[in-house]
């Protein structure tokens, strides 16, 4: 089969069939094991087309797997800046792409009872989530911290879309910054040592 080259199109229908057989992949060898080449190959298109529809592989798996997941958690944006902002860059990260996605073709609470999709979401957390934030912080305790981090990241995603709970489901993005934004700074920099007053 003839692989597109050149200039990538939009063509709804390609993007579609790259969908399905990146699902397929994702759902057999996992996120890791999952390579742009061999969806590519899989599809019969040139792995340009893939960045072009999907941006990455972030991208790719968060649509085939249908949570947003690529989008919601895009390191390449989160971790692209100071070390101060990041709680609050995590945390717009989240926010845009759950709360304003596209419609997704599974609701989200069926995806909880695809133990692949969970599965596969599982080590997508562990691999690029945890991975990324531990190579951001650096030192000799990042991936404690980095797991600490993913913890509240998780949870959240979880009581607010995946199964919501109706206190976190009502929360507005400046609510969900108010309520999570200090656990998450906690848990990546550890709780700032106030030094007590000197007495007069």
């Amino acid at each position: 089969m003839n692989k597109t080259r050149g200039r990538p199109r939009g063509n709804p229908a390609t993007k579609a069939h790259i969908v399905e057989a990146a699902r397929g992949l994702f759902l057999e060898r996992g996120y890791r094991g999952t390579t742009v080449r061999a969806v590519a190959a899989a599809a019969g298109v040139d792995s340009a087309l893939i960045s072009y529809h999907f941006g990455s592989k972030q991208g790719l798996f968060g649509e085939s797997v249908t949570l947003p997941c690529g989008e919601s958690l895009a390191l390449s944006t989160a971790l692209a800046g100071e070390r101060a902002g990041l709680p609050e860059r995590l945390l717009i990260a989240v926010t845009d792409a759950w709360d304003h996605s596209e419609p997704l073709q599974i609701p989200h609470r069926m995806a909880l009872q695809d133990e692949n999709v969970m599965d596969v979401f599982r080590e997508y957390l562990e691999r690029e989530l945890l991975g990324g934030i531990a190579e951001f912080l650096g030192g000799p305790d990042a991936t404690e911290r980095a797991t600490a981090a993913v913890g509240v990241i998780a949870g959240l995603i979880f009581i607010r879309y995946l199964n919501p709970l109706p206190p976190a489901a009502g929360l507005t993005d400046a609510d969900v910054h108010r309520v999570f934004g200090p656990p998450l700074r906690t848990a990546l920099f550890g709780r700032t040592r106030h030094t007590p007053a000197a007495r007069r």
